[in-house]
């Protein structure tokens, strides 16, 4: 374990102040449906560190101290990035033909990891190789995205992290897997009957870390359901420079199947392009270049699967390194996406297998059952996405169900974004990707 990953900051709990909006404990009919644990102070760990952990793990959880504000020169890995273009791909393959597609990365990546963090042996090695990580490596990493996301007035970004375990004798959950997830991920830890309370409770509580971009993330409780680990992510922000209205006009979107729509489409004049052997695309940034819209325009004749089939983290980042400071004429228009999907399919294909098998997946470092083997039952996230003259608004959750069964001189630049384009919105730090999506098709105007 680097020196480097020793030096790290615990800065408060975002979801306490939230408690009373979700997470409180509420009562029914006199009988209490939804028990916060007690005693996840922020470091403190119980004592006895399960197996699974490295000493040097254990060491960073227990000496915590400042973070480096150089943190992003120490992993040039990307996990999100090599985790989150795979997951695209596999998303949109299962999509249908036209579809518009929209993904976080960033969310089913952090919840995934709070999971990482209760496997062992096989069912470990491959999730560790899906998620693009190594043993405490990626913790200072997630920990960046928990606490110390940038907000102010003209963008707001928030992260929330929960556990639901259900309140049966049958069930032990590892007391140091919930202080693991309480320190590194601020994951609220609840002991509830998952029943349709806890269902109401889930989706308020993700519908509250949102802005009710999404009002819920879980149907139904499954019977066989006895752990939920959820994350939920919201972003709303300003551009650096508002659209006015002689901005805004209608014009011709064509989608891949050759329809001719007439839509509102927003042109700006921007000053970074990209540009690869088939693409031509632009960095939008939000107010203060905190975050950015980043468009990526494949090149005529090549269809939409074409080219996200073709992309790779590697190839993201040498767009996002090779960034072309010059002028951009750039036109896009208003959009909205709302989407959902399950994952089991897509992360199995990726390699994370032995985690969904009721008789190879290993959590006994997250929760034993006396009723059967833990194992993931299912991987769902729903997001939710719109662009308008204004700025961006976007949310994701994802929600883990365990259970137990057996400027230059150059010449100027065009990108009309009047066909069907990739968009993703990054933070800018790393330019690690916090929602990627497909634009096939756009409402015409009214």
């Amino acid at each position: 374990m680097k020196k480097r990953f020793l030096s790290m900051i615990l800065c408060g709990c975002m979801l306490a102040a939230m408690a009373g909006c979700a997470g409180e404990t509420t009562q029914d009919g006199g009988q209490v449906t939804n028990i916060p644990v007690e005693d996840l102070a922020d470091g403190d760990l119980p004592a006895e560190a399960p197996e699974t952990l490295s000493s040097e793990t254990v060491d960073l959880m227990d000496g915590i101290e400042l973070m480096s504000t150089e943190w992003s020169d120490n992993f040039p890995e990307h996990p999100i990035t090599q985790f989150g273009v795979p997951m695209f791909q596999n998303a949109l393959k299962a999509a249908g033909n036209g579809e518009n597609v929209l993904v976080s990365p960033m969310s089913a990546w952090t919840a995934l990891c709070m999971v990482e963090a209760g496997a062992k042996g096989e069912t470990k090695r491959q999730m560790q190789e899906v998620l693009a990580i190594t043993e405490g490596d990626y913790l200072t990493y997630a920990k960046k995205f928990t606490f110390l996301l940038p907000n102010k007035d003209n963008y707001k970004v928030h992260m929330a992290n929960g556990i639901w375990y259900k309140n049966v004798p049958s069930l032990h959950v590892n007391d140091y897997f919930l202080q693991y997830n309480k320190t590194f991920f601020d994951a609220a830890a609840y002991k509830a009957p998952f029943d349709d309370s806890t269902l109401q409770n889930i989706n308020n509580w993700v519908s509250e870390n949102t802005d009710g971009m999404i009002p819920g993330i879980l149907e139904e409780i499954d019977p066989t359901d006895v752990i939920y680990l959820v994350n939920a992510l919201s972003f709303d922000a300003r551009w650096g420079k508002i659209y006015s209205e002689t901005d805004i006009w209608n014009d011709i979107f064509t989608t891949e199947a050759g329809e001719e729509k007439l839509v509102s489409m927003m042109h700006s004049d921007e000053n970074l392009y990209l540009e690869d052997e088939n693409t031509t695309g632009f960095i939008k940034y939000y107010y203060d270049k905190e975050y950015a819209f980043v468009a990526l325009l494949p090149e005529e004749g090549l269809t939409m699967a074409e080219y996200v089939e073709s992309l790779t983290a590697e190839k993201l980042r040498a767009l996002f390194n090779g960034k072309i400071p010059t002028e951009v004429k750039a036109t896009m228009p208003k959009f909205s996406v709302d989407y959902g999907f399950n994952m089991n399919n897509i992360l199995q294909q990726m390699g994370m297998t032995d985690a969904f098998s009721d008789s190879a997946a290993d959590f006994t470092a997250m929760a034993t059952s006396d009723s059967g083997n833990i194992y993931v039952g299912s991987v769902d996230q729903k997001c939710f996405l719109a662009v308008d003259e204004y700025g961006t608004k976007a949310g994701a959750a994802t929600a883990v169900a365990m259970q137990n069964k057996a400027l230059s001189s150059q010449p100027v630049k065009v990108v009309n974004l009047n066909r069907p384009f990739v968009y993703l919105i990054v933070e800018c730090d790393n330019f690690e990707p916090m929602f990627m999506g497909t634009v096939m098709n756009v409402e015409e105007t009214k």
